[in-house]
């Protein structure tokens, strides 16, 4: 991890960094388990909750200040929380001209430095945003609607997680090739051609992070550390609902930029009123090379269309899929089901929609199980993990999106078929006002035309269909139909059998798509670990972008080569 650096802080975050990021590098080729961020409350110190606390309160009912950025001098506020609190933040506004124009300014001395250098700092931000995550953790609970110990661990350290990745892939990419090489070609009895190569790594130009209401940090950090290790100033456009996780972070980023020499300029935040679409405005703008993008689809599809001079990441929606087929573990498969539709309230790129049970029954340790009494049995676990309010509200969290409630009104009303779980709403022991609702289960077949029309849509959010499908082979043919024309982000399988498990998985490679089997533990087919899992695989239409691989970082960069006789 060798630098060439100027300013004294940076060579010593290169030395302090520098066994993380070896350590990061390792873990992207092992893919066993590492992080270097707890993942338990209590690993931040005796007090680190009650001061996350009251760092988060010392936020609300005030302008978010974000020292040194362009501003016109307006203020943006509009965030309201899930669980009934009151924010009342504002943050500073700017045209995007003048946000342009600073990212732009800042943007050489950055794009000089050495990618050791760039890493170092990018670690060092992260690990000034680790070491807040309980402050974090309420700005995104409160934003987002995740229960607390959700919002710490995944808002958190498994957020900073996939930051972190990202920096090992590229610097990984950065410095495959070697930056200086001789070549020499012989020439038989003549003298051999000799030839000095410099290969510089050259930043594509500004990106662009449009963030998510749901998962802002999660799904911002990939995008918006691979964007800046590799040279590139980043605008962050947050989703209007969940500004102050992303502002948080825009805050610390600059702060490390400002000590390091660079330009706090090169991370920027770009707050929008309601109803402005500024992510379309910036998305088109020629400066833009980059976009990293998350949400649906609809707005997914036109960035990939529209913004022809960037290079664009998307993550969007799909209909994730569970084949149903046999099991050595009805119980423990059960409770798996129930709890992955049940984190949330379903708010998840990767919560499991359909579940294609054959009509025939399923083989169970169990004995036996016809498709009407696993659907009733699903139904038991779902009402039997959320009996009591207290645990319901840890596990569902709030309710954050006013379409994902709709559907949840319109599931209960019968609009999407016969009920075999009606949803209900929870009552919040900590937060009377939260909107909590549990998940509803919906029968529908496969064979009927309006059923299908149903269930082959997104319904994002605590709705899922038991789909009885003629046979296993059935709902192999339909998983691999679903994903190539819905998408998925992700889909899963209970099979004791060899030769079903194999058409599973030649269904999932031939329509590109990560693939969980015979989950019954403490692994959820909606959880996947950095280091480890591939999120998503850019194969289907759900996303063309994986988190995180090789390809997700090298296009935000290109090598230029500059040869001479030596």
């Amino acid at each position: 991890m060798a630098a060439a650096v100027t300013h004294p802080l940076v060579a010593e975050l290169v030395e302090r960094h520098q066994d993380t990021l070896s350590r990061a590098l390792t873990a992207i080729t092992a893919r066993d388990y590492w992080s270097p961020y707890p993942e338990f409350p209590k690993a931040y110190g005796e007090n680190g909750a009650a001061e996350g606390r009251a760092a988060f309160e010392a936020l609300l009912g005030r302008p978010f200040d974000v020292e040194g950025q362009p501003t016109d001098g307006d203020l943006v506020a509009g965030e309201a929380s899930p669980y009934g609190i009151e924010l009342g933040v504002s943050y500073p506004h700017a045209e995007p001209d003048a946000l342009i124009d600073a990212l732009g300014a800042a943007r050489p001395a950055w794009a000089a430095a050495d990618p050791a250098a760039r890493a170092a700092v990018c670690l060092e931000i992260l690990a000034r945003i680790n070491a807040r995550s309980h402050e974090f953790a309420h700005a995104v609970m409160h934003t987002t609607g995740q229960a607390y110990g959700m919002a710490f661990q995944a808002g958190g350290p498994h957020a900073q997680d996939r930051g972190l990745e990202a920096v090992a892939y590229a610097y990984a990419e950065q410095t495959r090739l070697p930056r200086r090489a001789g070549w020499t070609k012989p020439q038989g009895k003549r003298e051999p051609l000799e030839m000095t190569k410099d290969f510089t790594v050259v930043p594509r130009g500004l990106a662009l992070l449009v963030g998510c209401n749901t998962f802002p940090t999660w799904n911002g950090y990939p995008g918006l550390f691979a964007s800046l290790a590799t040279g590139n100033p980043v605008l962050v456009k947050p989703h209007p609902r969940a500004v102050l996780p992303l502002a948080l972070t825009v805050r610390v980023a600059r702060e490390v930029l400002a000590e390091t020499g660079f330009d706090p300029n090169l991370v920027c935040l770009a707050a929008e009123h309601e109803g402005a679409a500024v992510a379309k405005v910036l998305a088109v703008r020629p400066e833009v090379k980059l976009i990293d993008y998350t949400g649906s689809t609809a707005f997914g599809d036109w960035l990939e269309d529209n913004a022809r001079q960037a290079q664009v990441y998307t993550e969007k929606a799909g209909v994730n899929t569970v084949v149903v087929d046999s099991t050595d573990d009805y119980k423990g498969m059960l409770a798996n089901l129930a709890f992955s539709l049940s984190l949330y309230s379903g708010q998840m790129c990767t919560t499991p929609q359909n579940l294609l049970i054959p009509r025939t029954g399923v083989r169970t340790d169990q004995g036996d199980k016809s498709y009407d009494q696993v659907v009733t049995d699903l139904a038991a676990a779902i009402e039997g993990l959320l009996a009591d309010d207290a645990r319901a509200a840890a596990v569902l969290g709030a309710v954050v999106n006013p379409g994902v409630l709709q559907r949840t009104v319109q599931a209960a009303g019968g609009e999407f078929g016969e009920l075999a779980l009606a949803p209900r709403a929870v009552t919040s022991p900590d937060f009377p006002g939260a909107t909590v609702r549990t998940p509803a289960l919906v029968k529908a077949d496969a064979d009927k035309p309006d059923d299908r029309a149903t269930f082959l849509a997104e319904c994002f959010g605590p709705v899922s269909f038991a789909v009885a499908v003629a046979s296993t082979e059935a709902a192999v043919e339909l998983l691999r139909e679903t994903v190539r024309t819905r998408g998925a982000m992700t889909a899963a399988a209970y099979t004791t059998d060899p030769e079903v498990e194999a058409a599973l998985v030649g269904a999932a490679l031939d329509a590109g798509v990560s693939l969980s089997l015979n989950l019954t533990g403490g692994v959820y087919a909606n959880q996947t670990a950095a280091f480890s899992d591939l999120h998503g695989t850019g194969a289907n239409p759900a996303a063309n972008s994986a988190y995180c691989d090789a390809a997700f970082v090298a296009n935000r960069f290109r090598t230029v080569e500059v040869r001479r006789h030596s």
